[in-house]
């Protein structure tokens, strides 16, 4: 059975008239072409069908026209756990081909991986990195910044290094989320934390004990990892040490979904007797018994934030750090 032959370089230089070297330079979008070659070349490419061949291409341009997106988490986190992961994935495909470029999705939740990783990015495969979900330990930002690939993060590093980043006013927002509860007359107010070896974790306890602070209100904290299961392990315990309280404030809302269930099978009702408040304005937020008051992360405008940040030349750039507002959704559970 015979196959087509895929157009050449040649066959398209013969079609436009012109000299191979010409059609390789529009291909690789140099400069050195006039508009009205450009567009003969250009006529010919569409005319034959020519796809440009990309390994060749990148050896001229020294360019593989990927990114990779990294997440120091597990697979079952990223694809089912936690939905911020498919937006975040989602939004920086669709700026990228926006570009014409694509993503590369790598997932750094062990030591192999990571050593893979930073093997992958070291090789020249890709343009540059984006770090989504970074934990203080992790060693992969000061190991690609070593190999001088240019990277970015979704949110403030957790490691001491710079580079640019794209984030949210996490203190903020938690700061307003408390002060709602203050505002509605909530006494014992505590707060299922984020993990503290995360930016996000950390910043949000912040906010909290920022807004506790002169109300004459004691911190009561207990601290979660992002997931439902860890929301609703934190509540019983709460609900043990204090079972007075009257609010808490969940750092995330899968955290704050799972402190729902465990309030529910306690007999405590929302919120009237425990006034419950989330964090991100997930989908399913909406849609909890009671539906869930939280604060809106704004996750699309910060993953496209990120994405602008890598492509644009921090020669061009006028700042090297995005904070993004965040706004409180009040719903009934608060």
């Amino acid at each position: 059975m015979s196959r087509t032959r895929r157009p050449t370089l040649e066959a398209v230089a013969a079609r436009a008239g012109v000299s191979r070297a010409t059609v390789s330079r529009v291909v690789n979008g140099q400069p050195t072409v006039t508009p009205e070659i450009r567009a003969q070349v250009m006529r010919a490419i569409e005319e034959l069908g020519y796809i440009p061949n990309s390994a060749a291409r990148s050896l001229v341009t020294k360019r593989t026209d990927s990114y990779a997106l990294v997440a120091s988490e597990p697979p079952s986190r990223v694809f089912s756990d936690d939905p911020l992961f498919s937006i975040v994935i989602r939004t920086v495909s669709v700026e990228l081909e926006a570009a014409d470029k694509q993503v590369v999705l790598m997932l750094a939740s062990s030591p192999r991986s990571h050593a893979r990783i930073e093997r992958y990015i070291a090789g020249g495969h890709v343009d540059g990195v984006m770090l989504i979900s970074m934990h203080a330990a992790d060693p992969l930002p000061a190991a690609i910044l070593r190999v001088g690939v240019p990277v970015v993060s979704y949110g403030r590093p957790a490691v001491n290094v710079e580079m640019p980043y794209a984030d949210n006013d996490n203190v903020g927002g938690a700061r307003r989320a408390v002060e709602h509860l203050l505002a509605t007359g909530r006494r014992r107010i505590a707060t299922i934390a984020g993990p503290p070896d995360m930016i996000a974790g950390q910043d949000r306890l912040t906010g909290y004990r920022e807004a506790l602070r002169g109300s004459g209100r004691r911190s009561i904290v207990a601290v979660g990892d992002f997931t439902r299961e860890s929301g609703a392990v934190a509540m019983r315990q709460l609900l043990e040490d204090d079972p007075q309280l009257d609010a808490v404030f969940a750092a995330n809302d899968l955290m704050a979904i799972g402190a729902l269930q465990a309030l529910r099978r306690a007999g405590r009702r929302v919120p009237d007797d425990v006034a419950v408040v989330g964090f991100d304005d997930i989908e399913a937020a909406k849609y909890t018994d009671p539906p869930l008051t939280t604060v809106r992360h704004p996750v699309v405008d910060q993953a496209t934030a990120m994405v602008r940040l890598l492509l644009t030349p921090p020669s061009e750039r006028t700042t090297d750090r995005v904070i993004l507002p965040t706004e409180l959704i009040i719903r009934d559970s608060a």
